[in-house]
This record gives structure tokens, C-alpha cells and sequence, in this order.
């Protein structure tokens, strides 16, 4: 998951750079919903990965 989120990322920076003015505010907007649902992703991942042992 966190791949194709990264893959995205990149791909909507590269748009960013290349972009013309009326179409970045719409490639920004995406791109700070993809930033922030890696960073849930990765915060779940973190937090099922340091839990205390079940018993």
C-alpha cells in the first residue's frame, strides 16, 4: 500500500513542477491527501508493530 502511495506522490510532484497555474491548486490538494494517508498508513503500521506482546 505504502508503495503505490509513494509512487503517487512522486508522480503528482512531477505534475506539480510541470503544471500550468489553474490546474495547481487541484495537483496540490491531491497531493497533500496522499502525503497525509501515508502518513496514517504508516503510523498504523508503526503502532501494530510496537503493541505489547498478547499475553
Amino acid at each position: 500500500m505504502t508503495y503505490d502511495l509513494d509512487r503517487t506522490i512522486l508522480e503528482l510532484d512531477a505534475e506539480l513542477r510541470n503544471a500550468h497555474p489553474d490546474e495547481r491548486r487541484h495537483i496540490e490538494a491531491e497531493l497533500q491527501l496522499a502525503l497525509a494517508e501515508r502518513e496514517a498508513a504508516f503510523a498504523e503500521m508503526t503502532e501494530a508493530t510496537s503493541a505489547e506482546p498478547p499475553f
